[in-house]
């Protein structure tokens, strides 16, 4: 599940964005201001960042210029703004997109669905490693004929291995994507899933579940 960064000082506005985010299947975290969003950058994993222009403390004009300074994630921004030298601002300081306020939800949607795949972060419900297909939506596992159902979070874990496979994700990273930023239960949690994982995936050859001693999981793919 994708996660998004939501940066701005009025309330009402964050609400409708994250309702609409939510019901597309994203997580939301939210900021009131530019100091704020730094903060939860450096704590959580962000995959996208929809920033407001005009805020108190820091406009997002100079947060996303901060963003940029330490980050690679798409950034569209929102405003109120329509006239053309503020988007010339806007792209300067580095964002992927403008939209103005008053906007249809559906557009952003669809506008985040849009700067998601530019930066080929996984928006697809669907992911292939070797002949292994993992499907989100069916919660299903196949390979040739070989067909296993999984449990959600059990879908969801493997979906997020396998879409970066080689690359190592820790506990917390893994809570935060499929659990939410803000679970409270133990980091085990991961560790049972893997374990269940492993146990269910013993017939699917092409791939494999390491553990990163000290570090956390990844996903491999199997060679011969």
């Amino acid at each position: 599940m994708n996660t998004v960064l939501v940066v701005d000082d009025d309330a009402h506005i964050r609400k409708l964005i994250r309702l609409y985010l939510e019901n597309s299947h994203y997580q939301v975290v939210e900021a009131e201001d530019g100091q704020e969003a730094l903060e939860l950058l450096g704590k959580h994993s962000i995959d996208l960042a929809i920033v407001d222009v005009m805020m108190p403390n820091m406009d997002g004009y100079e947060l996303t210029e901060d963003i940029r300074s330490f980050l690679d994630i798409p950034i569209l921004m929102v405003t109120a703004k329509g006239e053309s030298q503020d988007k010339v601002k806007g792209f300067r300081a580095g964002t992927d997109d403008y939209l103005v306020k008053p906007f249809d939800p559906v557009e952003l949607i669809l506008r985040v669905e849009v700067l998601l795949k530019r930066y080929n972060i996984s928006v697809e419900e669907k992911v292939k490693v070797g002949s292994v297909v993992i499907d989100k939506d069916r919660l299903t596992v196949q390979s040739g004929e070989n067909v296993i159902t999984l449990k959600k979070k059990e879908c969801e874990l493997l979906f997020v291995l396998a879409s970066s496979p080689g690359k190592i994700f820790t506990r917390n990273q893994l809570i935060e994507k499929i659990w939410g930023y803000d679970y409270e239960g133990d980091e085990r949690t991961v560790d049972v899933h893997i374990k269940r994982l492993r146990e269910q995936l013993e017939g699917f050859e092409d791939i494999t579940i390491t553990t990163v001693r000290g570090l956390g999981y990844r996903l491999e793919e199997s060679h011969g």
